[in-house]
């Protein structure tokens, strides 16, 4: 029987992860502990080509243990060594401000907008805003509770996005 490997990976494809457990167990008569689809698939294809073209020559296999036998392996991790540093630490008190949004007027001023029939104020504050007595982090925040909408942005509600170039 010829196989054809392309074949069988897309019939080992359409299988769940149980299915192929059990091919699994069947070509290496063995149980496997992995769970992970694309692997399983994996190690059963070169299982089922290394008995259909023949494994690896015994040469080569020989070879491969020789150098594994005579290579100096290290068993386990190397020790981090670390140095004595004396620390020396200063703490230096500066107070770091984002920078301002180019989107948003100076703090102050008030935008409004007509929605539905309403008209929306909201004041610009330097760090907030301000919409029905209650300050705000954000327009998103405000535009939310405007429209009832959960995906909404502010800057697009209100209108003030960045400026076009003039064509």
């Amino acid at each position: 029987m010829v196989l054809n490997i392309t074949k069988e990976v897309a019939n080992m494809e359409r299988l769940s992860v149980g299915a192929l457990c059990e091919r699994y167990r069947e070509v290496f008569g063995e149980d496997t502990k992995a769970r992970n689809k694309q692997w399983l698939i994996k190690r059963i294809a070169w299982k089922l080509q290394a008995n259909e073209e023949g494994d690896i020559s015994e040469r080569a296999r020989k070879l491969a243990m020789e150098i594994a036998q005579s290579s100096d392996i290290r068993t386990s991790a190397p020790k981090i060594r670390t140095r004595s540093i004396e620390a020396t630490f200063e703490t230096a008190s500066t107070i770091i401000t984002p920078p301002a949004d180019s989107r948003l007027p100076v703090a102050g001023t008030v935008l409004m907008k007509n929605y539905k029939g309403r008209s929306i104020q909201v004041r610009v504050l330097p760090n907030s805003f301000e919409y029905e007595g209650e300050q705000h982090k954000t327009l998103t925040s405000i535009a939310r509770i405007v429209t009832g909408q959960k995906n909404i942005n502010g800057f697009q509600f209100f209108k003030l996005g960045k400026t076009e170039a003039a064509s």
